[in-house]
């Protein structure tokens, strides 16, 4: 990854400077929007302050987004509004007001990803539901009431704190779409600490991005030159891009008629969207009746963001750290200076059953979590004296080939030697960890034990915070885990015990 951040002008370390100097922006515009979408969404009154202080001539932006998610989506959701929230008060002041903004990627149409979500119970059970949501439809357009019920039946077999069910299911109901739920949500726990959601789709939000759509639209390939130049760049360094733009390909989505997203492409003055063509007149025609239509892909997305937000820093997981990297070109095109690029803080819940059984066996949770089994079965090998024997005799297996090399010093047996060598040693080693394994299931107690820490630290075989929702934990434990996080450092990796 720190290949990657060469590609990026400025990180944290930036950030002190890059808040001092200027950035332009229509901030009482801005302020005015926030307020009224914040307002019909029922913002607790920390939230409203905090947009009310974006007007202020000097205030800048900690800015960080992610989807949609059902009940919040995967916990990382919560670690990135803690990141923004975090360094925002570090470095707020009364005459240059630092506020937090949480971007809500409403526009998103990818539906396969926000429909789910996995709760681990304390029945030690997976719950799980999946909404059926339309295909290629934008979260900001689908309606959430006809999944109230499903999803506060999940909470019922949860069987957690009640008064957090029932903030929950409060914050569920009502005439809302999928994205103002999650907005809602967020705005639930952590609007208190001054967290400003922002929706792109919002009525009172979206005609602040028509100015920077136009801008695209006058010359709606130079973006995508732009990324496909940077992508050959770190191609020449030896990386590998994720973002690329096609034949004709823009950065720009047409929500059409029929309510799905489709791509824009551009050929000899026109755009079509695989249905029907687009004059630039009729696209622009279409931004004064209704902005919210015309959406950026990811290549645009933090550009437009940063073009209405009055911007210092974004707030960034390591997915987005490499697309990031690839749009300074984008920048310069709409006459924007990037921010700071900062990589959001990692964490690690740990409940009491999970720490007591991380404490019997001495594992640390982060190394557990990189790799699973190897760690178990070393303090297994430690502990066990049937693996040690075995260890020790795998040992003297070493030893006395290292003893028999002194006789094959000769040099037409030097490279057969080491063929051996190195062809027993991955021998032994594998020998070595299939005893391992033959021992964990073995040990009845040991591999129950290893069984629980995988569900809930490696669910699935990849880190807890991207499979279960933070809100699980609210749900489990009231306002604990919000104390634990609240107290973590803005980025880093952080242990929250519960």
């Amino acid at each position: 990854m720190s290949e990657i951040t060469r590609f990026l002008p400025y990180g944290l370390a930036d950030l002190p400077r890059l808040l001092e100097q200027p950035r332009a922006a229509d901030r009482p515009a801005l302020s005015a929007g926030l307020l009224a979408y914040l307002k019909r969404l029922g913002a607790p009154r920390e939230a409203l302050e905090a947009a009310r202080r974006l007007a202020h001539p000097n205030s800048r932006v900690i800015v960080t987004g992610q989807q949609a998610g059902l009940l919040t989506g995967p916990g990382f959701t919560f670690y990135k509004a803690h990141t923004a929230l975090a360094l925002a008060k570090e470095y707020d002041r009364p005459d240059r007001p630092v506020v937090a903004v949480f971007w809500v990627a409403s526009q998103d149409h990818d539906t396969d990803e926000v429909r789910s979500v996995r709760m681990l119970g304390f029945d030690e059970q997976v719950h799980t539901l999946s909404l059926e949501l339309p295909h290629a439809r934008p979260t900001g357009r689908i309606p959430f009431a006809p999944h109230v019920a499903a999803v506060c039946g999940l909470l019922e077999r949860l069987k957690g704190v009640t008064s957090v069910q029932r903030r929950v299911c409060v914050a569920l109901k009502g005439e809302w779409t999928y994205a103002e739920v999650f907005a809602r949500l967020m705005l639930e726990f952590l609007g208190y600490e001054g967290l400003v959601l922002l929706d792109p789709m919002a009525p009172e939000l979206a005609p602040l991005f028509a100015g920077a759509l136009r801008r695209e639209l006058s010359d709606p390939l130079a973006s995508s030159v732009a990324i496909n130049q940077a992508a050959e760049a770190m191609r020449a360094q030896g990386l590998h891009p994720v973002l690329g733009r096609g034949e004709a390909a823009t950065n720009l989505f047409l929500e059409g008629e029929d309510g799905q997203r489709r791509l824009l492409r551009y050929r000899e003055g026109y755009f079509d969207d695989g249905r029907r063509c687009y004059s630039r007149a009729d696209l622009e025609a279409l931004l004064e009746d209704d902005p919210s239509r015309l959406t950026p892909a990811a290549g645009l997305r933090p550009v437009l963001q940063d073009a209405v937000l009055p911007t210092a820093a974004f707030v960034v997981g390591p997915g987005e750290l490499k697309y990031v990297a690839e749009l300074g070109g984008v920048y310069r095109l709409h006459g924007l200076e990037p921010p700071a690029v900062v990589r959001r803080l990692s964490a690690v819940v740990l409940e009491p059953p999970v720490r007591r059984i991380l404490e019997k066996y001495g594992l640390d949770a982060w190394a557990f979590q990189d790799d699973p089994e190897t760690r178990f079965l070393e303090v297994l090998a430690k502990d066990d004296a049937r693996v040690a024997a075995i260890e020790q005799a795998l040992g003297r297996i070493r030893d006395e080939f290292e003893r028999l090399r002194s006789h094959l010093l000769e040099a037409p047996l030097q490279r057969p030697t080491h063929r051996a060598q190195v062809r027993i040693a991955h021998e032994l080693e594998r020998l070595r960890h299939i005893v391992l394994q033959t021992e964990l299931r073995r040990e009845g107690i040991a591999h129950n034990q290893f069984e629980r820490l995988r569900l809930h630290l490696t669910p699935d075989g990849v880190p807890q915070e991207r499979v279960y929702p933070f809100l699980m934990y609210l749900l489990k434990h009231g306002e604990v885990p919000l104390r634990a996080l609240k107290q973590a450092s803005s980025t880093g990796r952080a242990i929250l015990e519960i």
